[in-house]
């Protein structure tokens, strides 16, 4: 069925159809939206099921109806009732304005409704203007009542390059406590989409802004202020060099068990002892059990944290690659072959990670297997 015929068949029975939330704010950024999510004004739920009766019913807490592969769902409200991300009395009825439905929604470029049959765009909480402008800013004060929105925010910072407005910050640092209540599952999703962006780093450099990044990644959180030999490192702390490289692999590679490499290649540095800084003797060693305790409290996969692990163990002895004996070479390549990471991925990870002014060489290991095997 057409969604024009859809919004007929609503408008003729007393309601409204409107495209709703990022199918939305796509349009206007120029993207291509996958999901396209549909509100209905001016129905009940039996009414509408009784003008749909093929429609498929989905959802628990509130009913969400596919039709044709599309999402609709009638104007509801949500009332905080307990901590956790599921902790809404929600209430759907034919009296819920579209504007009450758009206010309960988590920051406002996703606030914003088109009208499906005279396309008026409907945009009362500023969405298309913080478009414009390039920043997100939470709808209003309720997004405080659902923890998970902090890594939502984050994740759009990530994904679109905006700047996040200082009261949206203020508002996320509310969320530090009721954040530990949100399930590991939901937070490995969000780390999944945030890997998935062009740059990556700014999802965990907002959160470090707004006091988060300790909640669930507190090895990315060690490395702030974690000093480095600035020779090699001119680029500042452990953190700030992590955010380098993780964004160095992003732009090689849309694979996301080696951007997770990228990201936790050096956490053996955040427990270096300070009076050792800013040299860090057995960093990689250290960082394969911080990876293993990262992978296991937030149930990632056993890719993660076989990728992570080889790179935490191996990615020093790269550079000690050409002073090795022709055994010991052939041993690395041998090994790193058979690993799950592979030569390519610590080639790459190497070379991302050399933000170095020496002149040590580029690391080709693939081009010597080659050779080797000829």
């Amino acid at each position: 069925m057409d969604v024009l015929e859809i919004a007929n068949i609503i408008k003729n029975n007393g309601g409204k159809l409107y495209l709703v939330g990022g199918a939305v704010r796509d349009k206007f950024l120029g993207i291509p939206s996958k999901d396209m999510d549909y509100v209905v004004t001016g129905l009940s739920q039996n009414k509408f099921e009784a003008l749909f009766p093929n429609a498929k019913i989905r959802g628990k807490s509130f009913p969400v109806y596919d039709i044709d592969k599309r999402e609709f769902a009638l104007a509801r409200v949500e009332t905080k009732v307990s901590q956790g991300h599921r902790g809404f009395s929600i209430e759907s009825n034919e009296s819920i304005t579209l504007q009450q439905d758009l206010s309960r929604r988590d920051i406002t470029i996703n606030s914003i409704a088109q009208d499906v049959l005279t396309n008026e765009i409907i945009d009362p909480f500023g969405g298309l203007n913080d478009l414009k402008n390039k920043i997100i800013k939470a709808t209003s004060n309720s997004f405080i009542e659902d923890a998970l929105r902090a890594y939502r925010v984050s994740r759009f910072a990530s994904k679109f390059q905006f700047e996040v407005d200082k009261d949206t910050i203020a508002l996320m640092k509310n969320l530090k406590d009721e954040l530990k209540t949100i399930s590991v599952e939901r937070v490995f999703e969000e780390l999944k989409k945030a890997l998935s962006t062009n740059r990556p780093s700014t999802f965990f450099r907002v959160l470090k802004e707004a006091d988060l990044l300790e909640v669930h990644f507190k090895e990315i959180y060690d490395l702030i202020g974690v000093l480095q030999p600035e020779k090699y490192h001119p680029e500042g702390d452990a953190f700030e060099h992590t955010m380098i490289v993780l964004d160095n692999v992003a732009n090689l590679t849309d694979n996301l068990e080696l951007r997770f490499a990228g990201l936790v290649h050096d956490l053996g540095k955040g427990v270096t002892p300070k009076e050792l800084y800013p040299k860090h003797h057995g960093h990689g060693k250290a960082g394969v059990k911080l990876v293993e305790t990262l992978c296991k409290r937030l149930k990632l996969p056993k890719s993660y944290m076989k990728v992570g692990k080889t790179t935490c163990k191996e990615h020093m002895r790269v550079w000690q690659f050409y002073q090795m004996s022709a055994a010991k070479k052939v041993d690395f390549i041998v090994n790193i072959s058979k690993s799950q990471l592979g030569l390519e991925g610590l080639e790459m990870i190497a070379n991302c990670d050399k933000n170095r002014t020496d002149d040590s060489p580029k690391i080709e290991f693939a081009q010597i297997r080659q050779k080797n095997a000829r």
